[in-house]
């Protein structure tokens, strides 16, 4: 009898020590968990996700566009999954040898095309000057398609004007690596500005779709995204400077609302494809786009200044009655400023963007506050306020829609593992 319950005691006392015995792997922040760690290969799963809160109901409820046209605004009020992506990472046979893969969905905008996504890339490192890359990602036309993302200072939702003059997702190869200690780049050849919800059957063969950047750091690691979280003590710079080219036709234009889908648009938000846009029988079914801009970051002891000028020209109209049309220029900037006011946990930010253009000079304002409970950029909860005038872009994506004048307020908590 007192055998068994010294056995027993002993037993219990065990347990805690067995169940921890058999924990396994290991997490990594913004790459997840280790699942498979062999002498072959690793595989790590991440999740991103978030929920948000939006409310439009201040917009006003209709806007006026170029050519004189009164159009409807949607005022959304609701609760949102906005989005989930499960990433599937890791190398294979040789740790030069990575693959990317993930799928992902937009909830906002279930029933519409390409809004559950299974996608990814393989990529092969040389060295620390070559990286070879095939398969999916964003063109690096501007700075939120460099690959920094989630590390932004709001949630998933670009200011207007990156919005109106970024690239997209497509399909392609792509290089990257350091041409010296504090200068990269990355360059890549794709199928189009944006391929989600187009299928192979609506793609031109011309893919002459090119899109790069170049990034120069003169004082050291600047660090990935926007805001000093990291509270460097020693000033961190970086300027950079991207262009990007692509014939871009009508069909091969996605018409969903797709959460990372691109349209070609007036500064009064009018797609370029609209029929009868320039007067009846002008149809533009092809157009030849150009985009260049220019960028800087500066990051210091938790302060940091981020801006962006952008540039581009549309020319090379093909379609009915498009003959005489002129080359469209338009051009914009954003600035962002933030500060962590209690250093890893509290960050406040304000930030503004402006386009200017034939058709338009919308522009939009924003003040958020971030706040980070596990002094991490894991886990954070982000309240926002923009106003918006005469918005360029939107999507049931984005807090943020076609023709949008007023105040919008969101907030959403963020998961990126």
């Amino acid at each position: 009898m007192w055998s068994k319950t010294i056995g027993l005691a002993l037993l219990c006392a065990a347990l805690p020590g067995l169940a921890e015995e058999a924990k396994w792997g290991r997490y990594t922040p913004n790459l997840g968990f280790k699942v498979v760690d062999t002498d072959k290969g690793d595989m790590s799963v991440s999740i991103y996700t978030y929920i948000r809160y939006l409310n439009q109901t201040d917009l006003d409820p209709t806007y006026t566009d170029a050519f004189g046209n009164v159009k409807s605004v949607q005022r959304r009020q609701d609760f949102q999954i906005q989005k989930l992506q499960i990433k599937f990472l890791g190398w294979l046979l040789s740790q030069k040898f990575r693959y990317f893969l993930y799928a992902w969905t937009s909830n906002t905008s279930q029933g519409e095309g390409a809004q559950v996504v299974l996608a990814g890339n393989l990529n092969y490192t040389f060295n620390d000057y070559l990286t070879l890359s095939a398969g999916i990602t964003s063109l690096p036309g501007v700075r939120t398609t460099e690959g920094n993302f989630p590390f932004w200072l709001y949630v998933d939702a670009r200011l207007t004007t990156d919005e109106f003059f970024r690239p997209s997702y497509t399909t392609g190869v792509w290089a990257r690596g350091k041409i010296t200690d504090t200068l990269k780049y990355q360059v890549m050849l794709g199928n189009n500005l944006s391929q989600l919800g187009v299928s192979a059957a609506q793609l031109d063969n011309r893919t002459d779709t090119v899109s790069s950047a170049l990034i120069w750091e003169p004082l050291g690691n600047f660090g990935i995204g926007f805001g000093d979280f990291e509270e460097h003590q020693d000033l961190a710079l970086r300027l950079g400077a991207h262009y990007t080219r692509s014939t871009e036709d009508r069909q091969s234009q996605s018409t969903s609302d797709s959460f990372e889908n691109t349209q070609i648009r007036l500064s009064d938000g009018t797609v370029i494809f609209t029929p009868n846009l320039f007067g009846p029988g002008v149809t533009i079914d092809r157009v030849f786009d150009q985009m260049a801009c220019a960028d800087f970051g500066v990051k210091y002891r938790g302060w940091s200044v981020d801006g962006e000028y952008y540039f581009r020209w549309l020319s090379r109209f093909r379609g009915p009655g498009t003959e005489n049309l002129p080359r469209r220029f338009d051009r914009g900037f954003q600035l962002q400023v933030s500060k962590m006011v209690v250093p890893k946990t509290w960050q406040v930010y304000a930030s503004g963007s402006r386009i200017e253009g034939e058709f338009g000079n919308p522009w939009d304002a924003r003040l958020g506050v971030n706040w980070l409970p596990f002094q991490n950029k894991v886990i954070r909860w982000n309240f926002e306020a923009m106003y918006l005038h005469h918005s360029p872009v939107g999507a049931t994506a984005y807090p943020f829609t076609v023709g949008g004048t007023g105040t919008v307020f969101y907030t959403s908590f963020e998961m990126a593992l």
